[in-house]
């Protein structure tokens, strides 16, 4: 009797733990840009995470930002290139692409 009490208080909490992760594996990410930011301010805020960065040559690169200077970003952890990193001229950069959203 007191086996069946405590599996099902474990089942119920269980469920409660689960609903609750879901749901903020299902909240969207606010990305918000100021009206004065440029691709520099952009990579600042993402010092640390994934991010994807295109080229004027049409060249995406993904991997961790680390450092972003006057006029140099650096990025580590690149995709498909993990011995490599790459520091990119803020100049030639057309897009800073950012994942927002899980799903």
């Amino acid at each position: 009797m007191k086996m069946k009490r405590f599996v099902g208080i474990f089942l119920l909490l269980s469920a409660l733990l689960l609903v609750s992760v879901l749901d903020v594996l299902a909240q969207e990410a606010k990305f918000e840009i100021k009206a004065s930011a440029g691709i520099a301010d952009i990579l600042k805020d993402r010092i640390g995470k994934r991010t994807a960065i295109r080229t004027q040559s049409g060249e995406d690169i993904e991997g961790t930002v680390v450092t972003v200077g006057n006029s140099v970003v650096h990025v580590t952890n690149l995709a498909g290139k993990e011995f490599y990193d790459a520091v990119i001229s803020i100049d030639r950069i057309n897009a800073v692409i950012i994942r927002v959203r899980n799903r």
